[in-house]
């Protein structure tokens, strides 16, 4: 049976502030035609540009996915990218009036919730796919990290993290088949260790963070007028640490919630391959380089086919 091409039947704006910057700002899905692919469009600058969300536009990774030409950039793509993938939208344009997406609750829900909203149109155009062939890998052995892509008829993942700490260890998180997207990954949640949450405010790289879109994990001991500082700076009322190393900010979705947020990471980032792969995945360690390191080495080798 030939597959569609899919985009928005009309138009659906969310606002939220942004994790990093800190900025208030306004994000609107809108239709596009077919072959149009993802594109996001700075409204907010002069002549509006517009980025195509392809891996020959990342431009940085550092503690997210980030894309920019020309001067112009938005940053922390990876769950609205990943929301796209998972709702099999294959073209929209994403009007931004601001540099970085909204963090919102730091999941892709409110981004499928969005799509759901708009509703979704079939183009009078077949749906390409990127069809893996052979067996691809990439290794990264400073960060102990490796992710293979093997032949498949559908898209599948499997991914294994592991922190080495007693709190956030191994887990791993597996998602069969993209139907399964919504329910079991999108809720998910991305998440921080408390240690580093001072530095990343003293480098202001969490402006817009708050303890309601982060799982935080405590991996030693701090005294209590410590995490009071740190529940200060957050204008958050007193935090503590759950019997499971988890500050009692909020509860988990499911037992495995970090990891099957970093599979959602992992599902925006080879999106960025600019269309849907058919292939199976198995990564460890994954994070945003690896990711996107590892979707340029797929666009080296694979080739486009039609779905008959």
């Amino acid at each position: 049976m030939t597959e569609r091409q899919t985009t928005l039947e009309t138009t659906v704006s969310i606002e939220g502030q942004g994790l990093h910057t800190g900025k208030m700002g306004k994000m609107t899905f809108c239709p596009a035609p077919a072959n149009h692919g993802i594109k996001f469009k700075r409204v907010d600058l002069q002549g509006q540009p517009v980025i195509d969300a392809i891996i020959e536009n990342v431009i940085s990774t550092d503690r997210g996915t980030c894309i920019g030409t020309d001067g112009a950039k938005v940053h922390t793509i990876e769950h609205v990218m990943a929301a796209f993938r998972g709702m099999n939208i294959d073209n929209a344009l994403i009007e931004l009036n601001m540099e970085e997406i909204p963090i919102k609750d730091g999941s892709a829900k409110f981004f499928v919730a969005a799509i759901e909203k708009a509703g979704i149109k079939e183009l009078n155009a077949e749906r390409e796919y990127i069809e893996i062939t052979e067996n691809i890998s990439i290794e990264i052995p400073e960060k102990k990290t490796k992710i293979e892509i093997r032949p498949s008829k559908r898209f599948s993942l499997n991914v294994t993290i592991d922190f080495e700490s007693v709190v956030l260890g191994e887990q791993t998180a597996i998602m069969d088949d993209i139907s399964e997207f919504k329910d079991k990954i999108s809720p998910c949640r991305t998440f921080v260790f408390l240690h580093e949450l001072e530095f990343l405010l003293k480098n202001n790289l969490i402006k817009g963070g708050d303890l309601n879109n982060a799982i935080v994990f405590v991996n030693h001991q701090l005294p209590q007028e410590e995490m009071d500082y740190l529940s200060d700076l957050f204008k958050k009322p007193r935090v503590k640490v759950n019997g499971n190393g988890i500050l009692n900010n909020l509860s988990l979705y499911f037992d495995n919630e970090p990891a099957r947020h970093k599979l959602l990471d992992m599902m925006g980032d080879l999106y960025l391959l600019g269309k849907p792969i058919k292939g199976h995945v198995t990564a460890y360690r994954p994070g945003h380089h690896a990711n996107t390191e590892f979707a340029r080495l797929i666009s080296e080798k694979i080739s486009v086919v039609t779905n008959d």
